[in-house]
């Protein structure tokens, strides 16, 4: 398991969401981090899931 930081901005940049999850890949990483979002009211704002490495599994502007 990898853990990947999910986190969310307001359109000023302020960041609102900073949290980590534990996921087996990047593509369930995605998965999940988008199922958070959604629960949370999100999925609209700015946001980005990285994983441990540094690239970027979920992006959205």
């Amino acid at each position: 398991m990898k853990t990947y930081f999910l986190t969310v901005f307001e359109k000023d940049g302020t960041n609102i969401v900073d949290e980590t999850f534990e996921a087996e890949n990047d593509e369930k990483a995605s998965e999940i981090g988008k199922q958070k979002l959604e629960e949370q009211g999100y999925d609209e704002m700015t946001h980005r899931c990285a994983a441990p490495e540094g690239h970027l599994v979920l992006f959205h502007r």
